[in-house]
């Protein structure tokens, strides 16, 4: 009987710490729950007490409301019958002023025998191609002017940062007058994209959503105004920049600076010219006194009588900074004055022996030799042809089975005779023949080509123009 007492109170101590321990997790997650209502409830009258999203959400529809009107909805035809759309593909662009102009890419319109622009509002209206830049991948359309047309507001004169907030707009994959948001990640980008390697690129880096159908259309600050017009994506496959494939997390966009200088040109119907600085330089080369204090461009020869040497630079400078932008691996230098014009001003930061100087650049004009080899070299990237000087004149050394020259009806042989109805000598002579026509700005050139069939000789006439 004692032994059965001594046990007693044990057993209730064992009872009890079951007890405790079966009731203890429903306890604790009681308390639990009761934390988590209090965090919600404290959420929540956080919420309604800042209305600093609601203010953030405003900021963006008014954002869409004031950009929409000036985009436009892009479709092409590059073949078909009457007025029939065929073999199409759509884009975007955006209102640049109340004349009419509308800005978009080139590759948007390149070939295209009817071009119909679509308004926020649903008109439509057949435009016409002003002028087509295949290096800068610009192309300026022309439609009626009236009171539907709300120009963009441009941000000229403003520098965008890595980091600032934009806004992509245009018709990815047919879906019409839509908005993405991101950040810029990067400045100064060299992806090649459809203007090939002989295009100038120093594109805007940013993680806004950008798909096939946003080419053209504008990137916006957060004030609404165009800093740029997309242009590309990079995906896996294809890094250096492409207009088809799906958004992966980085797009690109052509530069407002870019776009001004040579969209005025067009509208006035001045010939493309690009500015010339007159050095050569190594890339990424390392500069300092008492050791490394940073990379630049360091120049190796500066022509006699150029742009350069009329300011004042000099064989060993270092460029670190051209318009107050890195002047990095030598695309970003090449791309300012490749897309500015003669007489347009720059302004280089130069590392000299320990000092910084900057120096104003008056810009002269490309020598006629270097702008035509710059565009023969485009000539095969956008026409699929490649020209040689032969015994008998120029003539076809070869011809990409895709490209426009294919389709034109050009052979590997041919002789060409003349181009627009001149009488051509050389090679160079056929690419600034071609020039002058306006091959490169999207329009048709006729060419007459004299071609050996067996021991008969013919001649035949030709139109060669971009197709799609």
């Amino acid at each position: 009987m004692r032994r059965f007492v001594a046990f007693g109170p044990a057993f209730v101590v064992l009872v009890t710490a079951v007890a405790v321990l079966l009731a203890a997790p429903e306890a604790i997650r009681r308390l639990s729950a009761e934390q988590t209502r209090l965090v919600v409830s404290v959420a929540r009258q956080s919420l309604e007490s800042d209305d600093i999203l609601e203010r953030i959400n405003n900021a963006t529809r008014s954002l869409a409301e004031a950009v929409e009107p000036s985009v436009v909805h892009i479709d092409v035809a590059g073949s078909g019958s009457g007025r029939r759309l065929m073999r199409g593909s759509s884009g975007a662009g955006w209102v640049y002023d109340e004349s009419g102009h509308i800005i978009t890419n080139a590759h948007v319109v390149t070939g295209a025998r009817f071009i119909r622009v679509q308004f926020f509002d649903g008109r439509v209206e057949e435009a016409a191609l002003i002028g087509s830049d295949l290096f800068a991948d610009i192309a300026v359309l022309k439609v009626e002017a009236g009171s539907h047309l709300i120009p963009a507001v441009r941000a000229t004169g403003e520098r965008i940062r890595r980091g600032d907030r934009v806004y992509a707009f245009g018709s990815p994959f047919g879906f019409k007058f839509s908005m993405s948001e991101g950040i810029v990640s990067g400045l100064g980008r060299s992806a090649q994209a459809a203007t090939g390697n002989a295009g100038i690129t120093n594109f805007i880096q940013t993680d806004a959503a950008v798909n096939p159908g946003n080419s053209g259309g504008p990137l916006v600050d957060i004030r609404g105004r165009v800093v740029g017009m997309n242009v590309a994506i990079a995906t896996a496959e294809k890094s250096q920049g492409t207009t088809e494939g799906q958004s992966a997390g980085i797009s690109f966009a052509i530069p407002l600076t870019t776009i001004e200088n040579r969209v005025a040109r067009m509208i006035a119907g001045q010939p493309l010219e690009s500015g010339w600085l007159g050095v050569s330089f190594q890339d990424e080369a390392e500069y300092g006194v008492n050791g490394f204090e940073g990379r630049a461009l360091y120049i190796s020869d500066v022509q006699r009588d150029s742009a350069a040497a009329k300011a004042g630079v000099r064989p060993g400078d270092y460029i670190t900074h051209i318009n107050g932008e890195a002047a990095g691996d030598g695309e970003v230098l090449r791309a300012i004055v490749g897309s500015s014009s003669a007489g347009d001003v720059v302004t280089l930061r130069v590392w000299r022996k320990g000092e910084v100087l900057e120096i104003r650049v008056v810009l002269g004009a490309m020598p006629k030799e270097i702008e035509v080899a710059r565009y023969r070299r485009l000539l095969y990237e956008q026409f699929g042809l490649a020209l040689r000087d032969g015994s008998d004149g120029p003539a076809v050394a070869m011809t990409d089975e895709e490209g426009a020259a294919v389709r034109a009806g050009l052979r590997a042989g041919d002789v060409l005779a003349a181009v627009g109805g001149a009488p051509v000598s050389d090679a160079d002579g056929v690419v600034g023949a071609l020039m002058k026509e306006g091959l490169f700005m999207g329009r048709g050139v006729g060419l007459t080509v004299r071609r050996d069939e067996g021991a008969a000789s013919e001649q035949r006439e030709l139109t060669l123009r971009a197709v799609r």
